[in-house]
């Protein structure tokens, strides 16, 4: 849905360029030009544009459910850890881009999603995914959000990334984290507390092409993606009036179960050894939350999470 809110944008600002309002086109250029940091900066959400009546239909839709098992004091800063990817990621967008969901579960905080930045280069569809309460995955953009002294924000990220998406095939419990450790160091710098999250039914929304590791679709997948930064899934699912193909996603229910807290000391200047150490109390409790709630939803009992 994104990528075609995406496609518009940019195909109505070539329009401009192309049409007589090519001087709009050089106002906005302008704009662009004077507000580039704002996505590293907190970005600028609007409350009407996240509580527009279309988002109700679409956390309707699969439907999308946030499920709370732990309080979280609005005196701190969190980061919550997003797993899986999946390929559409339509749990993190449905519980923490639009309301009410998670400020109903956990009043006082402000959720901030972290994407990847080359969508704020995007004309006009910038705006939108700011108001709806996005900013960038930079480093400079989670700090921003983590130095808040008064405590009450949130960053959410996808720990995975783009290269998870090409492992969201049904029932793969597959997660790109051993190597990931940056948000790690991250919330050590900032004393923000951790928060594993686990989005139950992300993975089932859409069918992928066979890609597995060592087959020449997944290696030019791999390749494409560190050219570009972002991964390119060959997925489907439904059409419109015909569940046999299509790109709308199935209606598969979507339970995202956020886990407690981590409690994290603030220190500047983080060992490796440090950061190891919380890496592996992460996973644990990740691990611990999965297994904990996997029954309630569907997952086979011999069935646990792969880390690579």
């Amino acid at each position: 849905f994104l990528s075609l809110v995406a496609e518009f944008c940019c195909g109505f600002f070539v329009i401009l360029i192309l049409g007589n309002f090519w001087f709009l086109a050089v106002l906005y250029l302008l704009w662009l030009y004077l507000d580039w940091r704002t996505p590293c900066a907190g970005g600028r959400r609007s409350q009407w544009v996240r509580s527009w009546t279309v988002w109700k239909y679409f956390r309707e839709y699969f439907p999308i459910h946030l499920i709370k098992t732990s309080e979280l004091n609005p005196n701190h800063n969190y980061l919550l850890g997003f797993h899986p990817h999946g390929v559409l990621v339509a749990g993190a967008f449905g519980n923490f881009c639009t309301e009410p969901p998670f400020k109903n579960l956990f009043p006082g905080l402000t959720p901030y999603l972290h994407i990847m930045p080359i969508w704020f280069g995007c004309p006009f569809f910038r705006e939108y995914i700011m108001s709806a309460g996005m900013v960038s995955a930079s480093k400079e953009s989670v700090s921003h959000v983590l130095s808040n002294k008064g405590g009450g924000h949130a960053s959410v990220i996808v720990i995975g990334g783009a290269e998870e998406s090409l492992n969201a095939h049904p029932g793969n419990l597959t997660l790109n984290i051993l190597k990931r450790k940056g948000f790690i160091k991250m919330a050590l710098k900032h004393g923000a507390h951790l928060v594993p999250v686990f989005s139950f039914g992300e993975n089932e929304l859409f069918k992928q092409v066979a890609n597995p590791k060592g087959s020449w679709l997944r290696n030019v997948q791999e390749k494409l993606q560190k050219i570009m930064g972002f991964a390119l899934p060959l997925f489907h699912a439904r059409g419109v009036f015909q569940y046999s193909f299509g790109l709308i996603p199935y209606r598969q229910p979507i339970h995202t179960v956020v886990g407690s807290p981590i409690p994290v000391k603030q220190n500047l200047n983080p060992t490796t050894e440090e950061i190891d150490q919380l890496h592996a109390l992460y996973l644990q409790k990740l691990k611990k939350l999965f297994e904990e709630h996997k029954s309630n939803y569907g997952i086979p009992a011999h069935k646990s999470l792969i880390f690579e």
